[in-house]
Order: C-alpha cells, then sequence, then structure tokens
C-alpha cells in the first residue's frame, strides 16, 4: 500500500483544519451542572436532559463532555433509581440515532472515545448483541415502522414532502425513509431494547443535534414540530411507548423556549464561545 507523503500528513493534521476532538473545557461541568439543575427543577427527567446534552457532545464532536454526562446522570437525584450501566446504554444509543443528524463520523468519534473512557465493570456490561440487523422476515415491517415514524413527524405534509424530496434526487426519500427512520430512528419492534429512545427523545435528538448545527433552521423547525405532534396525536403514549418525564412541557411553547435556549448554552461552553464546531468549518490560515 503507497504512503502517504510527510506533506499530505502535515496538511490533513494543520491545526487550521481542526482534525481532532473538541476538548471539553473547564466550563464544560458547570453548563452541564446548571442544565441537569434546571431540568429538575422544571422536572425534566434525566432521560430527556442526558438525551439533550449528549446529542449536542455529538454534534460538538466532543466526547469528553459526553463522558461528564455519564458521570453526572450516576450521581443525580434519581440515581437510585437507574444503574450506570442504563445510563451508558441510554447514551450510546442517543449517539447512534445522531448518525441521522450528523452523518456517521462523530458518532464513530465520539462514542468509540466514550466507551474506552467508561469504568471497566460498565463497559463489560453492555449489550453486545446486534438489534438493527435486516432480514427477510424483518424487512418490510421495519420499512412499514419507518414510514409510520415519517408519517408521525410531518403529520400533515407527510406526502407532500417526500414528493418534494423526490424532485431534488429520486432516491431521497427512499434513503432517508428506509436508511434513516426504518433502520435507526425507528426502534425495532421484533427486539427488546435495554434502554428505548423513543418517539419522544428521538424528536429531542434531533432538535439538539440540528440546533446545535446552525445552517438548518427549516429542519429545527420541523422537528419542533415534530415533537409537539408526538403528544397531540398521541404518538408519545402509543404501544410500547415509555413515558418521558417533562416531554409534554417540553412540547409546548415555553418547553421549547428552554430547550433551544439550553442547547445554545451548551454549544457556548463546549465551543469556548466560538459556537460550534459543524458549520464553520475551515477557516483560513493566517
Amino acid at each position: 500500500m503507497p504512503k502517504l507523503s510527510d506533506a499530505v500528513k502535515a496538511l490533513i493534521t494543520s491545526s487550521h483544519a481542526k482534525p481532532g476532538y473538541t476538548r471539553a473545557s473547564a466550563n464544560v461541568r458547570p453548563a452541564l451542572e446548571r442544565f441537569a439543575s434546571d431540568a429538575h427543577d422544571k422536572e425534566v427527567g434525566l432521560p430527556a436532559w442526558v438525551t439533550v446534552s449528549t446529542a449536542v457532545s455529538a454534534t460538538m464532536n466532543c466526547p469528553e463532555a459526553m463522558t461528564q454526562v455519564f458521570d453526572l446522570a450516576n450521581t443525580s437525584n434519581v440515581q437510585s433509581q437507574r444503574t450506570p450501566v442504563q445510563n451508558a446504554e441510554l447514551i450510546r444509543e442517543v449517539g447512534l440515532k445522531c448518525i441521522s443528524f450528523n452523518g456517521i463520523p462523530r458518532t464513530i468519534n465520539t462514542l468509540g472515545a466514550f466507551f474506552k473512557d467508561l469504568p471497566p465493570d460498565v463497559a463489560s456490561k453492555l449489550s453486545t448483541t446486534p438489534t438493527r440487523g435486516l432480514t427477510t422476515a424483518n424487512l418490510e415491517t421495519r420499512k412499514k415502522d419507518g414510514l409510520a415514524l415519517w408519517d408521525s413527524v410531518y403529520l400533515g405534509f407527510e406526502r407532500r414532502l417526500l414528493d418534494k424530496l423526490a424532485q431534488s434526487h429520486p432516491d431521497l426519500p427512499i434513503h432517508i425513509i428506509n436508511g434513516h427512520y426504518s433502520n435507526l430512528l425507528a426502534n425495532p419492534r421484533d427486539v427488546q431494547k435495554k434502554e428505548p429512545v423513543g418517539r419522544v427523545l428521538t424528536s429531542l435528538i434531533a432538535v439538539a443535534c440540528l440546533r446545535t448545527q446552525t445552517g438548518v433552521g427549516p429542519q429545527v423547525t420541523s422537528h419542533v414540530f415534530g415533537l409537539r405532534k408526538a403528544y397531540e396525536n398521541g404518538d408519545a403514549r402509543a404501544e410500547g411507548e415509555q413515558p418521558v418525564e417533562g416531554g409534554e412541557w417540553l412540547a409546548s411553547d415555553d418547553g421549547n423556549l428552554w430547550l433551544l435556549e439550553s442547547v445554545d448554552k451548551l454549544v457556548h461552553a463546549i465551543g469556548s464561545g466560538e459556537g460550534t464546531t459543524f458549520a464553520p468549518g475551515i477557516r483560513p490560515k493566517l
């Protein structure tokens, strides 16, 4: 295999290209603690605030922040009701679903580093059984569930939006539904997941990732509406869905404002005041 020249390797790893993880500054832990405390005051439960802060950490490419979310979850006021393994499984599942909004690389980066930082007694107890393999027996069910989730999020515009996406590229709606909604965002119904991330938490992932990215306001709007529709149309209470403490409030005007402002504050803390690492990209070297 041919080797990269020193010049190519140097350019790939040059500082202006920001090739590595975002490091968590001293401001990150206090910001996460304030977020968790504020969530508790507003009766927003641990699964919701862990989901949001994990999604922000993944989007910001900051596994150190993700590890701090895990540590904070284990020392919170509801620690006695949840084990560290449950919290780690929740963070891993949220990180996986972030692929649909952030792409694969940041999930590879953050989940890989997160796993390495876990205590050995927790890491050894995490599930090693994949749950999203496609077979001839489950394919049609998975496709049906993905379309149902799409319809739930975009109710009122669901078919018109698919038609509009197909104008951009005929395979765009096919990939979105079958590659993401069917086989990632919709939980497999034929397996028992240890820590399911259901309809409401999935909408929180979408809002947190997209708000953190910047530059995708229409998609943020769509998924804020998607969060509201989860309660307006009863999907949040459907069979198999676990109640999300504070979820209905988060779907209100006041809850939407708090959610978006909280994401902004976490982005500010993790980005050391420079904003997201996602949109600005490479800046010219002066």
